[in-house]
């Protein structure tokens, strides 16, 4: 699937070999390995070993994503995670976005994983719902795009510019997925959520606080960033938020 599609440079997945702390990063529905880069350097530069795979459909085409199901995305990072086990003896999971919604996923299934930093994570999106509903309806197979929602001026996510709307069903099944197994989720967690946030809700970041049953949890509100704050003003921040958080688990 996909063979005939060339991937973006800037959408290629990256490895950095680091010490025994392994990062896995994830990007989010329609977006690339672009957005994660940031911070994925910055976690390499605290000496950890870092993954950000590519998921399946992604950066390359929109029709190339067309053919991918959640499915595929759930096995893109049930790799990632075998991947990082080979040379890493504890293992963290962030992720933007879907990329969130993602990390919530390998963490309801894998105990082992000692903390999960979701950024602007997607539990519930009613308003996917009702869109692929009617788009779907219509016979349509694009919508406009969902990326790029950056408050930073001059700064550019590396995002399709078309939604394929069979996907928006993918995303809404795995949301569903995810979020009616949130009370399993027992690791370390530090929520990033926010203030503004025009693609998922900011709700969603409080409904993952009060579902999740880890005892140590807690909400970085970002207060200068819209949905893609691994590219926007708190990038920064992100970064010196996991990397602690990691410090303090592992310390």
């Amino acid at each position: 699937m996909g063979e005939d599609y060339q991937v973006m440079d800037e959408a290629k997945e990256f490895y950095f070999p680091g010490n025994k702390i392994g990062v896995l990063v994830i990007h989010g529905f329609t977006g690339s390995t672009q957005s994660m880069r940031f911070l994925g350097k910055q976690l390499a530069d605290a000496k950890f070993t870092v993954y950000g795979p590519r998921l399946t459909g992604h950066g390359t085409a929109p029709e190339d994503m067309e053919n991918a199901s959640c499915q595929d995305w759930i096995e893109t990072v049930e790799w990632g995670l075998e991947k990082l086990k080979e040379t890493c003896s504890a293992i963290f999971v962030t992720g933007l976005s879907m990329g969130g919604t993602l990390t919530l996923y390998l963490a309801e299934r894998h105990s082992e994983i000692k903390g999960i930093m979701p950024i602007n994570a997607a539990v519930n999106l009613p308003e996917f719902a009702a869109n692929y509903e009617k788009l779907s309806s219509e016979g349509i197979r694009f919508m406009d795009a969902i990326g790029s929602d950056i408050k930073k001026e001059g700064v550019e996510e590396l995002a399709y510019p078309k939604t394929p709307v069979k996907s928006i069903k993918e995303i809404v099944s795995l949301t569903d997925i995810v979020r009616n197994d949130l009370q399993k989720i027992n690791t370390p967690a530090l929520i990033f959520s926010s203030v503004e946030d025009h693609v998922v809700p900011p709700q969603n970041a409080k409904e993952i606080y009060e579902s999740i049953s880890s005892k140590e949890r807690a909400i970085v509100s970002m207060e200068n960033s819209y949905h893609v704050a691994t590219l926007d003003h708190d990038k920064e921040l992100i970064a010196e938020k996991c990397i602690a958080f990691i410090n303090k688990i592992e310390s």
